[in-house]
C-alpha cells in the first residue's frame, strides 16, 4: 500500500482512531500490506478484522499483533498495544481505503485501470492482461481470484506512486455488487466477457445475472471504453448501456477484434487475430481450449485501446501457457495419458467447453475419460443443466465418463439411458473410488478430464491423477 498515516487512514475510512498504549502518533506513516488473512500478516502490515459466516477476525487480532502488524481495523476496541482504528464494518471501510487509495494514485500519475467481469473467463482475462501490460510498466492484478467485496479491495489496496496499469477482476453474487467494486476503482476501460448460468441460483436466474454484469459498463464516461463480447446475446446489447465508447470481440465477422483460422490441438490454439485499422497476427496461444481465445481477443481489445502495439500484445500471449493453476492444466505424460485438471470451477458454459476441448485434442484411436462433479449454485437450473452435460458427453462420444457425488448423479442417469452412446458411465460418490477406478481403466494414450466446481474438491483428484501419470 502507499505510505498514508494513520490519521489519514482513520479520514478515509471514518473510523475512531485510538493509540492507547501502542505509544504510536496519528502521523506515525504505514505502507505495509493490507489483509484479512492474520495469517499473512507481517511486520508493519494492517489487519482488517472482519466477521465471517463461521468465525470472527477479531479472534485473531491478538496473532496479528505477535506478528507485528502496524495497524487493527476492528469493529470494536481490543486490548492490544497497537493503533486501532474502531469503525461501523470492516468489509466497508476495507472499501473505503481502497477508494482512497485508488484516487490518490490516479491523482497522483497516469494510472490506468481495466475491470473484468463475466460469467466465465474472468481470472485467466486478467492473468493475460498482467502478461501483456506488465511489459508496458508497473502493474498489479489480484491473485487467484480475489474478486469479490473483500478480494477486490485488498487488490486495488496494493497499488504504489508509480503503478500504471490495475487489472481489477470484478464478480458479484448479487446485483449492486458490481456497481460497488466499479465505484472503488472506477475503470478507464470496463470488459464483459460472457453472461451465463454461472451462479444463477444466487443471482435469482439469468436476468438478474444479465443485470449484474451490465453494472461494469453502466457508469463508464464517454472518454472510456466499453470492451463486449459481440457473440454473446446477453453481452451484446449492453453497448446500448453505456455513453463510453464500444470496441467489440469475438469469432463473428463483425466483431472489431476477431479471430480467424481457430486450430486446437494439445498443445494449445493458434489463430489469427484482427484489429481495427486492418492490421493482424497469427497468434501460438499455449493455453489449452477454443474457449479461451475470447478471453484472449479481449486482452487484445483492451491493450490496444491502451496504446500497446499489437507486435508487444501477441508476443506477451504467447508466453502464457497456464491460464491459472487448475484451469485446463495439461499434466501426466506417462504412456501418452494426459490428465487435463479443469476443476477450479465450472459452470453449464466451461463444463461444455471443456468436454468439447476433450474431443478436439483426443488422437486417432485412442480414448477420452470424462471425470465430472457437481456444477454448484445453478438453483433451479440445476437438473435440467446436468442432464444437458450428460447428453453432450454422449454426443462428443466420450468413451469413459466417471460422475462424482450425489450432486452430479443425474448426470451419470442421464447419459446411462441414452441409448445411442457407445460409451460407459461410472458412479463413485468420492474422489478416492474415481481415483482408483481411473488408475485402474486408463490405457496408453488415454486423455482424461477432471472438471466440476470448486466445492466438489476433484481438483485435488486432478492433481493425484496429474501425479500418478507423470
Amino acid at each position: 500500500m502507499i505510505a498514508l498515516t494513520l490519521r489519514e487512514i482513520a479520514e478515509a475510512v471514518g473510523g475512531e482512531l485510538r493509540l492507547g498504549a501502542s505509544g504510536g502518533s496519528p502521523d506515525t506513516r504505514v505502507d505495509g500490506t493490507v489483509t484479512t488473512d492474520s495469517r499473512e500478516v507481517g511486520p508493519g502490515d494492517v489487519f482488517f478484522a472482519k466477521r465471517g459466516e463461521f468465525d470472527d477476525g477479531h479472534r485473531f487480532a491478538p496473532a496479528a499483533a505477535r506478528q507485528g502488524a502496524a495497524l487493527l481495523v476492528v469493529e470494536h476496541g481490543l486490548d492490544l498495544p497497537v493503533p486501532q482504528i474502531v469503525v461501523a464494518d470492516s468489509v466497508l471501510a476495507l472499501g473505503e481505503l481502497a477508494t482512497s487509495v485508488v484516487a490518490r494514485v490516479r491523482a497522483a500519475g497516469d494510472l490506468k485501470i481495466v475491470g473484468v467481469t463475466g460469467s466465465n473467463g474472468k481470472t485467466t482475462t486478467k492473468n493475460l492482461l498482467r502478461a501483456v501490460l506488465e511489459r508496458v510498466g508497473p502493474t498489479v492484478a489480484a491473485r487467484a481470484s480475489y474478486n469479490n467485496e473483500v478480494g477486490a479491495p485488498i487488490t486495488m489496496l496494493s497499488l504504489e506512486q508509480d503503478t500504471r496499469f490495475l487489472v481489477a477482476e470484478m464478480g458479484a453474487s448479487g446485483v449492486g455488487e458490481i456497481a460497488r467494486l466499479v465505484r472503488m476503482a472506477r475503470p478507464d476501460i470496463g470488459i464483459v466477457l460472457k453472461v451465463g448460468l454461472a451462479h444463477a441460483g444466487e443471482f435469482g436466474g439469468i436476468e438478474q445475472t444479465v443485470l449484474a454484469k451490465s453494472e461494469m459498463v453502466t457508469d463508464l464516461l464517454p472518454t472510456d471504453v466499453a470492451v463486449l463480447n459481440l457473440d454473446d446475446p446477453r453481452v451484446a446489447p449492453m453497448a446500448e448501456l453505456t455513453t463510453a465508447k464500444v470496441v467489440t470481440f469475438g469469432l463473428g465477422a463483425g466483431a472489431d477484434v476477431r479471430a480467424t483460422e481457430v486450430v486446437v490441438h494439445a498443445r494449445g490454439t493458434e489463430f489469427t487475430v484482427h484489429v481495427p485499422g486492418g492490421e493482424s497476427a497469427r497468434v501460438r496461444f499455449g493455453v489449452l481450449g477454443e474457449h479461451h481465445v475470447m478471453n484472449a481477443l479481449a486482452t487484445v481489445a483492451a491493450s490496444v485501446e491502451l496504446g500497446v502495439p499489437l507486435t508487444e500484445v501477441v508476443a506477451a500471449l504467447e508466453t502464457v501457457t497456464l491460464a491459472e493453476r487448475w484451469r485446463m492444466q495439461v499434466m501426466g505424460g506417462r504412456d501418452g495419458i494426459t490428465v487435463i485438471n479443469d476443476a477450479y470451477n465450472a459452470s453449464p458454459d466451461s463444463m461444455s467447453a471443456a468436454l468439447k476441448t476433450l474431443a478436439q485434442v483426443q488422437a486417432p484411436g485412442t480414448r477420452t475419460i470424462a471425470v465430472l462433479g457437481e456444477m454448484s449454485e445453478l438453483g433451479e437450473f440445476s437438473g435440467e443443466e446436468h442432464d444437458r452435460i450428460g447428453l453432450l458427453a454422449v454426443r462428443l462420444g466420450v468413451s469413459q465418463l466417471v460422475v462424482v457425488g450425489q450432486g452430479a448423479r443425474r448426470l451419470h442417469i442421464t447419459t446411462i439411458n441414452e441409448g445411442s452412446w457407445d460409451g460407459e458411465s461410472a458412479y463413485v460418490e468420492t474422489a478416492d473410488e474415481a481415483y482408483d477406478l481411473v488408475v485402474a481403466a486408463a490405457r496408453p494414450g488415454d486423455t482424461v478430464l477432471v472438471k466440476s466446481s470448486n466445492s466438489a474438491g476433484l481438483r485435488h483428484l486432478g492433481d493425484r491423477l496429474g501425479e500418478w501419470f507423470s
